[in-house]
């Protein structure tokens, strides 16, 4: 059987084009869509296949063969593997499969359908006018035509085409019905609207007859509010692993409605969603199982809300857990062919082999045949896909040969060790062995086996076993042998075996490794962590080895383990370990839990993570919470018990803010320090309650016509404590008894306006009219607290009478300081009643007044610091007072002239050896007075003088480097430092006289 014997010496069938193989697929037929009337007028489905010898190419359609050889077709034909169909017809679409074949088996290709496109046109009748009144929704009707593929798309034309209506927070265009929705008609609405399909894949696009929308006014003028009502909302949805989903959802209401997502049951969103369409889609790229969960769309205005919840589910097309593999097996033996995948739903496992159906399950042979050689196909299939696993199984028969795999001339086996002399030829069925030495037959005996894959055992190994040894193979089909000498060396023994050790974190450690062995030989050592051979190339920034010795370097946690030392030489090896432990800090603490959550605390569980040879101390906790400036901005947290022993694996986490969203991790530390910490938990809200704190600097003031403003700083979020969040302003004139009270529901807000012409002070308020005010916060919990009751007032008029004796003068060449003689304010006003003063200032001759510079200060103070001036210029400076109704009547203008820059210089003399004279001429507006440090190079200190003078004598420095430094002193402060450094060698006596009287020397600012 020449075929048979072939079949058993071939090497390799993929790499070895002299090697036969059956048909692998390289390009299989995908789907087509075809397009009626397309200008190319035929389809093409491809099909590759790599076999050797070459595959013949055969088509299936509908799982009937298109016999193209015995029945031609003027559609159909072949193009290498190819199938081309010419001037396709409706008749001609199907499920194709391409079958590959050679001497070798035949695979088929997966499944392509070909299927014809189409996008029908809209209803030729006219769509009937829809009458709307402002203020109210409206739904307009796409009724989309038939389309094949079914992924279309939708926008409506307003008028004209291509005018195309913008989508916004009030208008909204479904991808799913491709209806519009326009949650609040305005009067700008009106128009004639028109619903435009177009198939991407098609590239062909209709539209609708127009639908004109004509608004109607409102009843007695004034558009009617009504709640949030969701029109668009989207089902229960499946979707496949790693796909991409939108979800819909859009409200009619008055005022326009916003559009909140949630997934019920966590804190957040998925990680990988985005919301457009002004918050009425949701979309979800790379879908996971983790994804999947009950989302709620609400939609909220003024009025009222509605929500909508519904469900996602992902499942999976088939992805392969077990596959096959090509197959060489003995004729005769068993085998099992397995294929295992995962998906969702559950795949079903079908079997073809040679292109036709074989089976489902498992394949089990129990006696092999020639008749089992073939192509086998595993196919796994759900609703979401089809999986295609190929391989080859060949059945061989052949007689024993060494010639691929002779036994070596030379063998090497140790002194009383135990030596292995294989004998693999190739042979099918399997063959017979015998042993012979020095042409004794060898039987098994205490010291030597035969062991079932032919190969010789000898144990306890001496100078007498040395000789030839010879392996006999025989099968029905014939015989071989195969010889080689066998030598016994020296055993190889280690002398010097590692110790234990210990290590802490960023130390070295030397673990030693002596052995001996037969001279003869060359021995190398093999260092492994954990049975894992070390690499000193790729380690070489922790592990170096010398003759034996393995060198650890800046040991880190991960280096602890069991070391194994080998020594090896070609005819046997002697091992020893030791054990390495590694001390340093503790590593993270296991994945955190959270048993229980309360408004202001939550209770936690954890798990100890490696204590790294050393009992853990203590726990610490820490929080952050959704307002934390940045991603490591941890915080420790308030814990029962305070201290968390080193033994504790779970605790309360205390004094945490209501309704806020909170991480919490875990930090081990030890007698080395804190370890890295835990894994953050899940994100978690702890639950509302009622507010506790009230906004801060409650102030206001009466304006005009019944006006009163009042203010405050609003409370910060992480204090809202819970769900819409707001403020109730409470405010009464001083004489009343009852309280007027406005709710405010922006927690962002910072100022109130009530009008009311009761509020105008009368003949009986003199000039004010005083008012009392408190706000509280609230939510849904409940209500906080009132701040502490604030007196503002409500002037009667503006401040009858100026502010007199202004005077100014100049502080630097930018600022001066301003005075006046305050408004007389007796508060309750038997004169008049005063906020502040408004004083403004602008160059006389070069600023227009309208643009000058102004500063508000309080009634209290009657000076102020004017900034920003520019230098030696001419200023006007006027200053009013000013209440709730306005600003009263000007002062008389105060005239100033601001400084000139300063311009400072210094220069040194000497008059003798022992004496240096400084000088330094400062602004011409002078300082009040100067400070002068003088100190050796390098310290910190020194001696202060302080003069009035532009100069000072100082005693000369023999030896060592010295700093000056000056400041002047003026009354709106201190002024820059001006340093000087001197050198001793500088002022020796050997230099000239005229250098001696002079130097003249380098000015370096610093900052002030």
């Amino acid at each position: 059987m020449p075929c048979v014997s072939a079949f058993c010496l071939g090497s390799s069938r993929h790499n070895n084009d002299a090697t036969g193989y059956g048909p692998i697929f390289e390009e299989e037929p995908i789907d087509v869509v075809y397009l009626e009337g397309s200008a190319d007028g035929r389809v093409s489905m491809n099909c590759r296949a790599r076999a050797n010898p070459p595959a013949s190419y055969r088509w299936r359609r509908d799982n009937w063969e298109i016999k193209l050889m015995e029945q031609p077709d003027e559609h159909y034909s072949l193009v290498g593997g190819n199938l081309v169909i010419t001037n396709p017809q409706k008749k001609h679409s199907g499920t194709y499969v391409c079958v590959a074949k050679n001497i070798y088996g035949t695979v088929i290709s997966k499944e392509a359908r070909l299927k014809f496109g189409y996008l029908n046109e809209f209803s030729d009748e006219e769509r009937d006018p829809v009458y709307v009144k402002e203020g109210q929704g409206v739904i307009l009707l796409c009724v989309p035509p038939k389309a094949w593929p079914e992924a279309v798309t939708f926008r409506w034309i307003y008028n004209e085409f291509p005018v195309f209506l913008p989508t916004d927070r009030r208008r909204f265009v479904s991808q799913r019905t491709g209806n519009l929705y326009i949650s609040k008609v305005e009067s700008q609405d009106a128009g004639n609207y028109s619903c435009y399909v177009s198939s991407p894949i098609l590239g062909r696009s209709v539209f609708s007859k127009f639908i004109p929308l004509i608004p109607l006014s409102p009843d007695e003028g004034e558009e009617r509010k009504y709640p949030a009502d969701l029109s668009v909302m989207f089902p229960d949805t499946t979707a496949m692993l790693a796909s991409n989903i939108t979800l819909e959802c859009f409200a009619l209401g008055n005022p326009i409605p916003h559009i909140v997502w949630r997934k019920v049951d966590a804190t957040d969103l998925p990680p990988n969603h985005e919301i457009s369409e002004s918050g009425a889609v949701l979309h979800l790229y790379n879908v996971q199982y983790e994804d999947v969960g009950s989302y709620e769309c609400e939609a909220i205005n003024t009025k009222g809300k509605d929500w909508h919840k519904a469900w996602l589910y992902v499942e999976s097309a088939p992805e392969w857990a077990e596959t096959i593999n090509n197959t060489q097996i003995d004729i005769g033996s068993e085998h099992t062919m397995r294929c295992v995948a995962s998906g969702k739903p559950f795949p079903f496992i079908r079997w073809y082999k040679d292109g036709y159906m074989y089976g489902k399950g498992e394949l089990k042979f129990s006696s092999l045949t020639f008749e089992d050689s073939g192509m086998y196909q595993c196919i796994a299939e759900n609703y979401w896909g089809i999986k295609y696993a190929n391989a080859e199984l060949r059945v061989i028969a052949c007689a024993p040969t060494f010639e691929f795999n002779p036994m070596k001339k030379q063998l090497l086996g140790a002194k009383d060790g135990r030596v292995l002399i294989e004998c693999k030829p190739r042979a099918a069925p399997r063959p017979r062995f015998t042993w012979t030495k020095d042409k004794e037959v060898l039987f098994n005996s205490s010291r030597i086996s035969i062991l079932f894959d032919g190969t010789l055992e000898i144990l306890n190994a001496t100078k007498n076993d040395e000789g030839v040894y010879t392996c006999f193979a025989e099968n029905d089909r014939g015989k071989a042998n195969s010889s080689g000498y066998l030598t016994i060396t020296e055993a190889t023994s280690i002398t010097v075996a590692p110790e234990d050790s210990e290590v802490q974190v960023g130390d070295e450690v030397i673990l030693h490794c002596t052995a001996s062995y037969d001279p003869m030989l060359d021995i190398t050592f093999i260092w492994a962590i954990d049975f894992r051979v070390i690499d000193f190339n790729a380690e070489w920034q922790h592990y170096e080895h010398g003759t034996g010795d393995l060198r650890i370097k800046n040991a880190q946690i991960w280096h602890e383990g069991r070391y194994t030392c080998t020594a090896q030489t070609v005819a046997d090896n002697d091992t020893a370990y030791a054990d390495l432990k590694v001390v340093g800090v503790p590593g993270p603490p296991g994945v955190i839990r959270v048993e229980e959550i309360g408004d202001t605390w939550v209770k936690l569980l954890w798990s100890k993570g490696a204590e790294h040879n050393r009992p853990i101390l203590y726990y610490t906790i820490q929080t952050r919470h959704y307002w934390a400036l940045n991603e490591d901005d941890w915080r420790n947290a308030s814990t029962s018990p305070t201290v968390l022993e080193g033994n504790v694996e779970k605790a309360e986490v205390t004094d945490l803010y209501p309704w806020m969203e909170y991480q919490f991790r875990i930090i081990a530390t030890n007698e080395y320090g804190s370890g890295e910490a835990s894994i953050p938990s899940l994100k978690i809200k702890t639950w509302d309650a009622s507010p506790v704190v009230s906004p801060t600097d409650v102030a206001g003031y009466g304006g005009r016509n019944g006006e009163i403003v009042i203010t405050w700083t609003p409370v910060q979020p992480w204090y809202f404590y819970g769900k819409k969040f707001g403020y109730i302003v409470a405010f009464k004139p001083h004489d009343a008894y009852d309280w007027w009270y406005e709710t405010i529901s922006d927690p962002e807000t910072r100022r109130f306006v009530h009008r009311d012409s009761y509020f105008i002070p009368t003949e009986e308020d003199f000039q004010v009219r005083e008012f009392q005010v408190k706000i509280k916060s609230f939510n849904l919990k409940g209500d906080g607290p009132f701040s502490l009751t604030k007196v503002i007032y409500y002037p009667r008029d503006v401040p009858t009478e100026p502010p007199t004796d202004v005077y100014a003068r100049p502080v630097s060449s930018t600022e001066a300081l301003v005075w006046w003689l305050p408004v007389v304010d007796t508060g309750t006003g038997l004169q008049q009643y005063i906020e502040g003063y408004q004083v403004k200032y602008w160059r006389k001759y070069d600023d227009p007044e309208p643009g000058a510079n102004r500063i508000f200060v309080p009634a209290t103070v009657n000076q102020t610091r004017l900034e920003n001036m520019l230098p030696d210029s001419h200023y006007l400076i006027e200053v009013r007072a000013f209440n709730g109704a306005g600003l009263g009547p000007p002062g008389e203008h105060c005239e100033m002239f601001t400084k000139r820059p300063r311009k400072t210089s210094y220069s040194q003399s000497m008059e003798n050896k022992h004496l240096m004279r400084y000088d330094w001429f400062g602004n011409i507006s002078f300082p009040l007075y100067y400070k002068v440090m003088f100190r050796k190079t390098g310290y910190i200190y020194g001696k202060v003088y302080i003069t009035g003078w532009h100069f000072m004598d100082f005693p000369m420095p023999q030896v060592g480097d010295y700093e000056l430094m000056v400041r002047g002193r003026y009354e709106g402060g201190d002024g820059p430092i001006r340093k000087i450094r001197i050198q001793a060698s500088m002022i020796t006596p050997t230099l000239s006289l005229v250098t001696l009287m002079l130097l003249v020397l380098c000015i370096v600012g610093l900052e002030v």
